[in-house]
């Protein structure tokens, strides 16, 4: 299983002073080198976070993957398609939220969805969606011809116990199998920690996993090389374990 940082906090905390440190795209390089498999930003449209000088650069500069996360929005579509990211992951997006919340519509806004899909194709960007873990969502997905599909894991991240957690994760490993079934790859992401994530890691269909908040608060306090590469492990060993 690899594993994709998410540095958008980097730059939320850049932007709390309206200054230039922390570089997320310095941060990039650091987790680079410490391991992980891809870089993923939310590039939004106040650009709360994340800027267009930072996607940039990221794409000149990063050696492993770049995920831009986006709203599939004429605006930041015609950045992307001028980027040329390695992969884009369409989310929905909501100005008041503090975090993407859920999954995409897919079923709802498919006919735009498709017409989005078949323009980055044409410049050669794979394209994944960000979906809640709902057949449904997983079929229209297949439909439109997405590369990939990213599981939406926030509610069982959220869950406060076990037995809240069980069925949910059970649902993540159905639809990760169903979307495999379906012909496309399977990530996940989206409020994973270093305490939930071992189950989630365990699931064999899932390719690749999405972490940042997480990510970013441990390496407040010991450091983002050591931050990532103690998910890392988190996740080889899981994957290593017996069955």
């Amino acid at each position: 299983m690899k594993l994709s940082i998410n540095i958008d906090h980097i730059a939320t905390l850049r932007q709390a002073r309206r200054g230039d440190e922390p570089d997320p795209v310095a941060a990039a390089v650091l987790c680079e080198l410490a391991g992980a498999h891809g870089i993923v930003c939310h590039l939004r449209e106040d650009r709360r976070h994340i800027n267009d000088r930072d996607v940039r650069l990221l794409r000149q500069t990063i050696k492993t993957k770049l995920d831009l996360e986006m709203a599939a929005t004429e605006e930041i579509i015609s950045i992307a398609l001028d980027i040329v990211p390695d992969l884009v992951t369409l989310v929905p997006e909501k100005r008041q939220e503090l975090t993407t919340e859920g999954g995409l519509n897919v079923t709802e806004h498919k006919k735009h969805l498709s017409t989005v899909i078949e323009r980055f194709h044409a410049k050669n960007i794979s394209v994944s969606l960000f979906v809640d873990p709902e057949k449904s969502q997983l079929d229209a997905a297949a439909e439109i011809h997405s590369d990939m599909v990213e599981l939406h894991t926030g509610e069982y991240a959220n869950a406060r116990n076990e037995a809240e957690r069980a069925p949910l994760l059970l649902k993540i490993q159905s639809m990760a199998e169903y979307g495999k079934k379906l012909g496309m790859r399977v990530n996940a992401g989206h409020g994973l920690n270093y305490w939930n994530v071992e189950p989630v890691a365990s699931i064999a269909t899932i390719d690749e996993m999405s972490i940042g908040h997480a990510v970013i608060s441990r390496a407040v306090l010991v450091g983002l090389e050591r931050a990532v590469k103690e998910m890392l492990e988190l996740i080889t060993r899981t994957r290593q374990a017996p069955i």
